[in-house]
């Protein structure tokens, strides 16, 4: 299955977030739970959320209905553009 995931990340998901200086990594899939972790401009934005819920989340679970929720490992307290 994150073989697949992965194929719609690269589709639809990355060239999305690319055009804001970011990019996200499929960390798990567990007990249908899918974990990624955001970078770049993703990690930090404190649009990331709308983004996971309303975006990758939706996505996701329209083309992969076991998967029940997408949860964000991301520190957005580090890195270049941290949540103020």
């Amino acid at each position: 299955m994150i073989t697949q995931i992965e194929k719609l990340f690269d589709q639809q998901i990355r060239p999305a977030l690319a055009q804001h200086g970011g990019n996200v990594e499929v960390v798990d899939v567990d007990n249908n739970i899918l974990f990624v972790k955001f970078y770049g401009g993703c990690q930090g934005c404190s649009s990331s959320k709308a983004t996971l819920k309303g975006g990758i989340e939706a996505l996701i679970k329209q083309n992969f209905p076991e998967i029940s929720e997408v949860v964000d490992v991301t520190d957005h307290q580090n890195g270049t553009n941290p949540y103020m």
